[in-house]
């Protein structure tokens, strides 16, 4: 067996979701698999160098996990100009992405990032031209393409169950705390305009490759925001003022006619099955697929719902849906969804197999977000032009 080392710069490991699902649930737990194996005997072996501002959060991070406490950083320009260094990832704030993105490029490192790639589509396109130009392998977190339910969702598309597929209905979001009496679970900068926070540039990347990568490329989009909660309280119980959106309400018009309609927000209290659930109706069938579960109603078995204010209800309706089995590839339960897209951009790098989700993808994300605030701004639908670098 012969095992490949692979070191990975990692920024923004000591926020919730660079620590929660990068790190620990992808990049650890990979190694304590023993590695990814790469087949023929190999095994690539992933080293993380914890990159950040705060030397104390990162060295005790290194030290709960085991990690080499000599592989830990706040100096940015010094891990990037080591050569062992092959991999930079980035997942910090929004506003601090692009100019470190730019450094590794720079640098020849291969990315790996969240999104938004960038605060604007200039931006945006302009690390994808770095990208291409620097010969270096790119890519983008789009996660919840693999989450179980989606995936299950996916395999309906691609058998044709929908027939043709009519219409999506989307809705995304729970009650954020004011901060006030308690604790709010999100950091007070994604209520402030001016430090890149916002529901719509938190979001509508995500439903770009959603709706790209299940239904078709976006065209039109028509949105309406809002910032319900105007006052919300900091990390230091201190109040301020929300100037960002923390909802938003959107039409997308897709190729082949699809009409998608997405709800997300900050400022609703959930009554779903999950915390994201998207329903598709087609002529000859439905499903409503969340995180996880994917639920279906076939043409041959929908009822024949009758409207009676004057009458109780006596149909359960949600009874009468099946669930979609998993019947995974690996006949295992699905893996957490951004360790597999971290598997699959590691497979990338190492034996340049393919990958879709590159810098350019992402700029598709930033710049339905730019419209979607552009709509919202300007009280109408705007078109959505396909991007090429």
């Amino acid at each position: 067996m012969t095992r490949r080392v692979v070191r990975i710069a990692m920024n923004g490991v000591t926020g919730r979701m660079g620590y929660r699902q990068h790190l620990v649930r992808s990049i650890l737990a990979i190694r304590e698999q023993g590695g990814l194996d790469l087949g023929d005997g190999d095994v690539l072996w992933p080293e993380p160098v914890l990159v950040g501002r705060r030397e104390h959060a990162l060295k005790a991070i290194a030290e709960r996990h085991g990690l080499d406490p000599a592989a830990v950083s706040c100096d940015l320009d010094a891990v990037l100009a080591d050569d062992s260094v092959e991999i930079y990832f980035d997942a910090q704030v929004t506003s601090a992405r692009e100019a470190a993105v730019r450094k590794a490029v720079a640098a020849g490192k291969h990315v790996y990032t969240e999104k938004p790639t960038a605060t604007g589509l200039d931006g945006a396109l302009a690390l994808a031209r770095l990208a291409r130009d620097a010969g270096i392998k790119h890519g983008v977190v789009q996660d919840k393409l693999f989450l179980p339910g989606l995936r299950k969702l996916k395999r309906l598309i691609d058998g044709g169950f929908f027939g043709r597929i009519l219409s999506v209905r989307g809705e995304f979001g729970y009650w954020v705390f004011e901060g006030d009496w308690q604790q709010a679970q999100r950091p007070s900068w994604n209520y402030r305009a001016e430090d890149g926070g916002g529901i719509v540039v938190d979001m509508f990347p995500h439903w770009e490759y959603v709706l790209h990568g299940l239904f078709g490329p976006v065209r039109t989009v028509q949105a309406v925001t809002a910032t319900h909660i105007p006052q919300r309280w900091d990390e230091r119980g201190k109040p301020y003022e929300a100037t960002a959106d923390d909802a938003a309400y959107g039409i997308f018009q897709l190729d082949g006619g699809i009409v998608a309609q997405i709800n997300s927000s900050w400022a609703v209290r959930v009554h779903r099955d999950e915390l994201v659930e998207f329903q598709v109706d087609g002529t000859e069938g439905s499903a409503v697929a969340g995180l996880r579960t994917c639920r279906v109603q076939h043409r041959s078995v929908t009822p024949r719902p009758v409207w009676n204010p004057d009458l109780p209800v006596t149909e359960s309706y949600r009874a009468q849906w099946q669930e979609v089995p998993d019947n995974n590839e690996e006949g295992e339960e699905f893996p957490n969804g951004f360790r597999a897209q971290w598997e699959l951009f590691l497979r990338h790098v190492v034996r340049d197999e393919p990958y879709a989700w590159d810098l350019l993808a992402g700029a598709r994300g930033v710049q339905l977000a730019e419209l979607g605030l552009a709509s919202a701004a300007e009280g109408r639908r705007l078109d959505v032009p396909e991007l090429s670098l």
